[in-house]
């Protein structure tokens, strides 16, 4: 029997913690359905740890110009984060959680894909929370993402 990819992530993510060390654990109880995409239900970070928490970053490069498409945006998002993370001495294997906001249900697989490459390869899966909103402040904005770390 093939184990799907939803499957085969959720396993491997069981494991994640343990295999490399991180002091956050992921939280994914058995009992209930596997998550929709590749994300923890819960994180739990331990006493002592230190705290960055972005705000919300909307897909505008540096230059004020701003992609058409999601995909794009959500990539600059997660570029931002990336540079705040490392402003504050962590990387994207200390994200214990995402919240992301797009306008539409259409815009939702071309997040979750930049998602999924942003976390691809840090050992660990956060907990993520996904929403549809009316709009931003400006129109042409289609997603905005911020993050909590923990070290």
């Amino acid at each position: 029997m093939s184990l799907g990819l939803q499957t085969h992530s959720y396993l491997a993510s069981l494991l994640c913690d343990r295999e490399f060390g991180n002091k956050m654990k992921t939280l994914k109880p058995t009992s209930i359905r596997l998550p929709f995409g590749n994300y923890a239900y819960g994180t739990e970070i331990p006493a002592g740890q230190r705290l960055v928490v972005t705000s919300g970053q909307l897909g505008i490069r540096a230059d004020d110009s701003i992609p058409e498409n999601c995909y794009e945006q959500a990539v600059i998002c997660f570029e931002n984060i990336r540079e705040i993370l490392r402003h504050g001495k962590m990387e994207p294997s200390d994200i214990a959680h995402i919240s992301a906001y797009v306008t539409s249900r259409d815009h939702m697989a071309d997040y979750m894909r930049a998602r999924d490459e942003f976390l691809a390869g840090t050992g660990r899966i956060p907990s993520s929370t996904l929403l549809i909103v009316s709009g931003f402040t400006r129109e042409e904005f289609k997603v905005e993402v911020e993050v909590m770390a923990a070290k």
